[in-house]
């Protein structure tokens, strides 16, 4: 497994913080050919490298030695041996240092340890669901919670969809979790009969719950819980997980069937069929596990279903002559679908496109088994094939993407005096105030990536001087015409400054700032440049009809919202912008994307180390950040520069 570690380092090194030192040593290897032994370089040059060793280690990134006889294992130091050249050390940043005659050699790795692996989780009910519908079945839905030493609340992470009129659902969704060796991760899944479209689960009728942990899952690779916590308890969920392989290309594909089998029938005449299409891939276990499911096409023998996009790990594993069952059915209101026929295909056939040999015979086993006469239930041919490369976050930051920070800071009266140790803004303290911690946890990260580390500073919900007027948009540093701060050190600065002059008052409304950001990400489609909106709050939002507005306008644009709550107030209505598990819907429309991650940090507060909570704040609030990068990119169609082209543009007027 220590192979996949073996990654190409120099971009990390060549990148950020990392650039001039490795400048350095190419220009010393170059002009030292020979040993390193007594060069008055060496010493400057074996500490500036342990320093910025030190700086990986603690993002987590281990090293790894590997002997001339193959053998790998993980070392807590590696530094620069007299005997080595400064063309050694370069490869060293390389990470193919190999020492002819040297006992050992050192390979440096910038991806996490072997034991963090990706997965997809899979969910299907089996001996029947408890059936709380009176004159069908249970429309069932599977909800996903996480608990772990961070998170010591359950945490809602994922919805399956819902599944009507079925008491042994076999859901499509599956969940993509990554799984650590060293933490335990506790899973609760929750089971309901989905009887509104109000997304809140306490409006649905609970069906049972089951908890295991990951690691239980991953040792065993399926697990069959039974559904108890109600007083009928029926059902058990089987719980299935499969690592997914490092490939992230995804495929689109469209389907369309001719000819197919009548199933429905009026009077003694059977007419037309609803027919849909379900792709099974197999698993490790020789099992077909489902993958995709189109939509039904009803009162037709010959469908044309919706073009789909799915990812080659999720449908063959990334082996392109692994086995993929497809399966035709004819829809019922019932849940008790028939089957009209199946067919077997790899994706290497299907990579040869529309033509003969991606027309398909749909057969019937049952039938071709007792029908002598029987040939066929129709065909599906295939339409449309498209391998689409899936690109990184890395690809498009290292192509010249620039992130751009923009910091919103709540200054409304319900924070409390800030001369008064209560108070949230309260600097009398030797430990930094909860707005501190958050604004430099979120800000060291996102600096790196900043070209020009100038953020500019939003306040919100306060008198301003000299007039006393409300403002719910003005420039913390109080400079119009550059409200910009040098790094986040001096945004820290402006905002105690800040809190000298202004007086707090209210409401809390978040729309202006929003709309501000989005006004400046709406010039910058092309993918150049992708904004960040962090926002420091201790309260409810007062103009929630407005924020969701402007949050589902900005959805189509790049642009993320972070919101950090501070304090012990309610935050329930913040987890309705987080959309992470139900899009967020105003009116009809509904959001393009989810770009809002909302986190209190009261969650962090039992961390007796600042350092330790901050650490983790920032952990949980950028997580998302990286995917929703890639998913506005992918939906523009916006491919990564080469690396090494960005270009130093002048920074939006704020």
């Amino acid at each position: 497994m220590t192979n996949c570690l073996l990654r190409d380092t120099a971009a990390t090194f060549r990148g950020g913080k990392f650039a001039p030192f490795i400048e350095e040593v190419t220009a010393l290897a170059m002009a030292c050919p020979d040993t390193i032994e007594g060069c008055p370089a060496f010493a400057s040059c074996s500490a500036r490298l342990e320093s910025n060793i030190q700086q990986l280690r603690r993002q987590g990134l281990k090293f790894i030695r590997r002997t001339p006889g193959g053998a790998t294992q993980f070392v807590d130091d590696i530094v620069p041996r007299p005997e080595f050249s400064f063309c050694h050390l370069q490869m060293f940043l390389e990470g193919q240092c190999s020492v002819k005659g040297y006992s050992e050699v050192f390979w440096v790795s910038v991806v996490r340890k072997s034991n963090v692996l990706e997965f997809d989780i899979k969910f299907t009910v089996d001996q029947n669901l408890l059936d709380t519908d009176v004159f069908s079945k249970s429309d069932a839905m599977c909800v996903t919670y996480l608990k772990t030493y961070q998170l010591t609340e359950w945490q809602e992470i994922s919805r399956t969809e819902v599944v009507s009129n079925n008491l042994n659902p076999d859901f499509v969704k599956k969940i993509h979790m990554t799984y650590r060796f060293e933490e335990q991760q506790l899973l609760k899944f929750v089971v309901y009969d989905i009887d509104s479209e109000n997304p809140r689960l306490d409006e649905q009728d609970f069906l049972g719950s089951c908890e295991c942990t990951l690691g239980q899952i991953v040792s065993n690779g399926k697990l069959t819980l039974p559904l108890q916590g109600n007083t009928y308890n029926r059902g058990e969920l089987i719980v299935s997980v499969e690592e997914l392989a490092a490939v992230k290309d995804e495929v689109t594909l469209q389907f369309c069937g001719r000819g197919l089998d009548r199933k429905d029938w009026f009077g003694f005449f059977y007419l037309r069929s609803d027919p849909f299409l379900e792709l099974h891939k197999v698993g490790e276990d020789g099992s077909y596990v489902l993958v995709h499911r189109t939509e039904v096409i009803k009162w037709t023998l010959n469908p044309n279903w919706m073009p789909f996009s799915v990812p080659i790990r999720s449908l063959c594993g990334g082996d392109m002559q692994r086995s993929i069952k497809c399966m035709v059915y004819d829809w019922s209101r019932s849940g008790n679908h028939t089957l009209i026929g199946e067919f077997f295909v790899t994706l290497e056939q299907l990579s040869t496109g529309p033509g003969p040999s991606t027309l398909f015979q749909c057969i019937h086993p049952e039938k071709r088994q007792n029908e002598p006469l029987y040939t066929n239930s129709g065909e599906v041919r295939l339409v449309r094939y498209e391998y689409k490369k899936v690109y990184s976050f890395l690809d498009y930051i290292m192509g010249g993407t620039s992130l751009n920070c923009t910091i919103g800071i709540d200054f409304t009266a319900s924070n409390g005096d800030p001369s008064s140790p209560e108070s949230l803004h309260y600097f009398g303290s030797m430990v930094p105030n909860q707005y501190e911690q958050a604004l430099s946890a979120v800000g060291e990260i996102i600096e790196d990536y900043d070209s020009d580390k100038l953020f500019p500073v939003l306040g919100f919900g306060a008198r301003l001087p000299p007039d006393g007027r409300i403002s719910h948009e003005f420039y913390v540093n109080m400079n119009p015409e550059n409200p910009y701060c040098n790094g986040v050190t001096g945004v820290l600065e402006a905002y105690k400054k800040c809190i000298r002059q202004i007086q707090m008052h209210g409401p809390t409304n978040f729309s202006p700032i929003i709309n501000h950001v989005a006004k400046f990400a709406e010039t910058y489609q092309d993918g150049s440049q992708y904004f960040i909106l962090l926002i420091v709050t201790d309260g409810v939002i007062t103009d929630m009809t407005e924020t969701k507005q402007a949050i589902i306008r900005a959805s189509s644009l790049p642009i993320s919202i972070i919101i950090v709550g501070v304090g012990n107030a309610d935050f329930e209505a913040m987890n309705e912008l987080d959309a992470d598990t139900v899009p967020l819907i105003h009116r009809g429309v509904q959001s393009v994307r989810d770009i809002v991650q909302f986190v209190p940090f009261r969650n962090f507060q039992r961390l007796n180390n600042v350092n330790q909570a901050k650490a983790y704040l920032a952990k949980e609030v950028l997580a998302e950040i990286p995917e929703q990068i890639v998913w506005y990119m992918k939906s523009r169609n916006i491919k990564p520069r080469p690396p090494g082209s960005r270009t130093i543009e002048a920074a939006a007027q704020y």
